[in-house]
């Protein structure tokens, strides 16, 4: 079966990404490397300051890396900027529908309200709004421009945060990896290392699965990349996507996401997003079957 890599948030951070992929070869060994699956867990923008580049290097693997197999999932960033550009897949001509469940935060966020805004995703307007209270007490630090952070993205295209021109400045490969990446991924067959597991099923998600709500239910909304919902809670969710689902557990299928800040490894459930997009945190990832947790600051020697 080989060998399974799930690479956490990157948010931006190019060089991290680049350390990271050297210390991954180096663990893993050139020749399964080339052949290895590796499974990228979303949130490829804002924060950082090298989108632009991190989705160059990214797209770039197929044709670098022809023997991997590559799944790049949408996260709730990755979903917001594709938003912005009106890249969301199957929507309705009218997306304002989505604005509702928002609107007492409209005024807060300081909405996008630029050309094209009356068919923008809520999510879109939110992530290049310009957000009026500055300073974010959660992370103890300030805004980049929006709620997103999305200020160093537009900044990397070499544009002003909220800048309209956007649209047209991100180049066509940039658009298509972002219309099409996938919002959940399955592998039938994983060897997860646990002797009490062995060989299983993989569920890999950006945020997780609500644990109160049918797994069949949330998976016909993620595989149809229903953009019709104002909040994706497979893709934003936090305490109710944290658990891993009862019938998920039951048939011991492992769930892994990122998006959480967090490095967490359990049996089933792996959430790997040691990074959260702060500059001083690494990026991580976890190797199967061994269960490896691989940053981009260790030094292999």
């Amino acid at each position: 079966m080989g060998v399974t890599v799930c690479i956490g948030d990157i948010h931006g951070f190019m060089e991290k990404l680049g350390r990271l992929w050297e210390n991954l070869e180096k663990h893993i060994g050139s020749a399964a490397f080339q052949q290895a699956r590796i499974i990228f867990l979303g949130d490829y923008c804002d924060r950082g300051p090298h989108t632009a580049k991190v989705i160059d290097f990214l797209s770039s693997l197929p044709s670098r890396y022809p023997s991997q197999k590559h799944v790049f999932l949408a996260g709730n960033h990755d979903f917001a900027f594709a938003a912005f550009l009106h890249l969301l897949p199957a929507t309705p001509s009218s997306l304002a529908l989505t604005w509702a469940e928002y609107e007492k935060n409209e005024e807060r966020e300081g909405w996008w309200s630029g050309p094209g805004f009356e068919r923008m995703h809520i999510q879109g307007r939110r992530w290049a709004g310009n957000i009026r209270d500055r300073f974010n007490v959660k992370k103890g630090m300030e805004y980049k421009g929006s709620i997103y952070d999305a200020g160093p993205t537009f900044e990397s295209y070499g544009l002003p945060h909220g800048h309209p021109d956007l649209i047209n400045v991100v180049p066509e490969n940039h658009k298509k990896f972002l219309h099409d990446l996938v919002w959940v991924h399955e592998e039938e067959e994983v060897e997860t290392g646990d002797p009490e597991i062995g060989c299983t099923k993989l569920v890999a998600v950006h945020a997780g699965l609500e644990k109160t709500n049918s797994v069949e239910e949330q998976m016909n909304v993620l595989y149809n990349r229903d953009a019709t919902f104002p909040r994706i809670e497979a893709l934003s969710g936090r305490k109710n996507v944290w658990d891993i689902p009862l019938e998920l557990s039951e048939k011991k299928v492992m769930l892994v996401s990122g998006h959480h800040g967090t490095l967490y490894v359990d049996k089933l459930r792996l959430i790997i997003d040691e990074c959260g997009g702060l500059e001083h945190l690494p990026i991580a990832a976890v190797v199967f079957p061994s269960r490896t947790i691989i940053r981009d600051t260790d030094l292999q020697t």
